[in-house]
């Protein structure tokens, strides 16, 4: 392939990326993982299963084939690929519900104002529904499960516990706080692992329904608790080692720092803040995403940006929104090479 064929390849493949997005909704939508399985299964077959004509449907396995995930057999005849296989929901390790949510039309509309969000650095999804995305949900149940399970599945909790403790000693801490911990399913998972630690989940009061129910079923009550509030005004103390996941890449800087601020005013001089999130490389170019287990964290960014306004970080800007707050960062640990997040250990200032 001659370097202008590869460019214009390249050119085209991100053209036409939405129609492989739409084309991969489909199939989720359509159970078409779930109901070829293990074997093989034929398109009429499939035909009458989902109430697609045989000859659509046909067109579209052959799309997903020409995407890698599914192949045929012969003519008409269908098996999936490992990577097919993600959108099963037996997989433990599937990618349905996420793939479902990323391609619902909710999402797919925002993303059409891209350019509106680039001009001014306001979320996209508020002008177009308006409201902000998490009000939005809390008043469409179905929509709000189908987000909660696409989180869960996406950071696969017990994974991301088990990468947490390997990339980082836990040893000598008594408490942790988890802010803005959601359901409860990553400290849960935490303190199963280590039977010496207790933990608070600090969520809102939706959050934090969620999380009793999580800790109860795990058998932690006696060793976990729940407060609800706001940790823009104020972070529940108590603990020596403070969790933040997947939070601070929902705000801009000023809210971003606001957070930092109050977990620094929580903390004692002798604790720790864990920040659990994608560092963004240096610089951006296509060897950099070599260390991208599965995500573009690029388009993450900007995904952030259109949905809440929020953003993705390089180490540096972390570290700058931690010396404001009072906190130094001291280290970045990458975790396993499955999972595109880092570990950012940072301390309290007390010079």
């Amino acid at each position: 392939m001659t370097a202008e064929a590869d460019a214009r390849r390249t050119v085209m493949a991100a053209i036409f990326g939405t129609l492989a997005t739409q084309s991969l909704g489909a199939a989720a939508r359509l159970d078409l993982a779930d109901r070829i399985g293990d074997g093989e299964r034929d398109t009429d077959d499939l035909a009458e299963e989902t109430g697609v004509p045989a000859e659509q449907l046909g067109r579209l396995l052959r799309t997903l084939a020409s995407l890698g995930l599914c192949a045929e057999r012969g003519p008409g005849r269908f098996a999936l690929t490992d990577a097919g296989s993600l959108l099963r929901r037996d997989d433990p390790a599937s990618l349905l519900d996420f793939a479902r949510l990323m391609t619902h039309e909710v999402f797919q509309l925002t993303w059409l104002n891209l350019e509106e969000s680039l001009r001014t650095g306001a979320a996209a999804f508020d002008a177009e529904f308006g409201e902000p995305v998490f009000d939005y949900l809390s008043g469409r149940p179905e929509l709000a499960a189908l987000f909660h399970a696409a989180m869960s599945r996406r950071t696969r909790p017990a994974e991301m516990a088990s990468a947490i403790a390997n990339a980082y000693d836990l040893a000598g801490f008594q408490s942790i706080t988890d802010v803005g911990g959601g359901d409860g399913t990553l400290l849960a998972a935490l303190l199963t692992r280590h039977p010496y630690l207790t933990g608070t989940v600090f969520d809102t009061e939706a959050g934090i329904a969620r999380a009793q129910e999580t800790i109860a079923s795990a058998g932690l009550a006696a060793r976990c608790t729940t407060a609800a509030g706001d940790f823009f005004t104020e972070v529940p103390k108590g603990a020596d080692l403070f969790f933040v996941k997947s939070v601070l890449h929902n705000w801009d800087d000023a809210r971003a720092l606001d957070i930092l601020t109050r977990c620094r005013a929580a903390m004692p001089d002798h604790g720790k803040l864990l920040i659990v999130e994608p560092v963004l490389p240096d610089t951006a170019n296509v060897d950099t995403l070599n260390h991208a287990a599965t995500e573009n964290p690029y388009l993450t960014d900007l995904h952030m940006l259109v949905t809440i306004g929020g953003r993705e970080r390089t180490r540096a800007e972390f570290t700058a929104l931690c010396a404001r707050a009072g906190l130094t960062v001291t280290k970045v640990v990458p975790l396993a090479r499955e999972i595109d997040f880092a570990l950012i250990e940072a301390v309290p200032d007390t010079t």
